[in-house]
């Protein structure tokens, strides 16, 4: 028989989050980007960028980044964060379900713990958002949760397969690597002790 769908996480379980110690929120840039920030060029969208680490990653590299998120309370600590270290990056509460309506082009996109947490109808929708918002021939670096994690606490586990579906039209999926996401350290407990393994594609807007 086939899985049954599964519904987009709620805005309530990462307003939660953020009110308290969001796993995630470790104060720092995801390594993996870190890591791959050679393969960035150009204009840069964070979508989904919570307190903003990863684009002020990029923003202190030289880049023009925008970083979006649909709760007010990260964008507002991103935007703190930006004044504090004298970092130029705009920060926008926004949907990123509703990227088709913006007419801003970017030459990158970066997705951390974004993708993982829509429905199939929903991630069909978030991929024209990136392909109506990122230039021809622009890239986009997604972190997603595998199908290694085990149990059911936190968001729903990708397969490499789903990927590279989602991903089979208007796309050149260039890598599929194994990662891991960092954590706090007190949140590994959740994960068996350990940082929940991901999976960091690369790929290109066809055009």
């Amino acid at each position: 028989m086939p899985e049954p769908q599964k519904a987009s996480l709620p805005r309530e379980r990462f307003e939660n989050a953020y009110a308290g110690r969001a796993p995630w929120n470790i104060g720092k840039p995801q390594p993996v980007f870190q890591a791959a920030a050679n393969k960035v060029s150009g204009s840069v969208l964070d979508v989904g960028c919570g307190t903003g680490e990863n684009a002020l990653f990029f923003a202190d590299k030289g880049h023009s980044v925008t970083g979006i998120d649909f709760l007010e309370g990260p964008i507002a600590e991103a935007k703190a964060k930006a004044a504090e270290r004298g970092l130029s990056c705009t920060f926008l509460v926004k949907d990123a379900l509703k990227l088709e309506e913006w007419t801003e082009r970017f030459d990158n996109v970066i997705d951390s713990g974004l993708f993982h947490v829509f429905s199939d109808a929903d991630r069909a929708r978030y991929v024209r958002g990136l392909e109506a918002i990122l230039k021809p021939g622009s890239r986009l670096l997604l972190l997603c949760f595998s199908d290694q994690v085990p149990g059911e606490v936190g968001p729903r586990r990708v397969k490499n397969e789903e990927l590279r579906e989602a991903f089979a039209r208007g796309w050149e999926v260039e890598s599929i690597e194994p990662a891991r996401f960092e954590i706090r350290p007190e949140t590994k407990a959740l994960f068996v002790g350990e940082e929940p393994k991901a999976w960091f594609m690369v790929a290109r807007r066809a055009g």
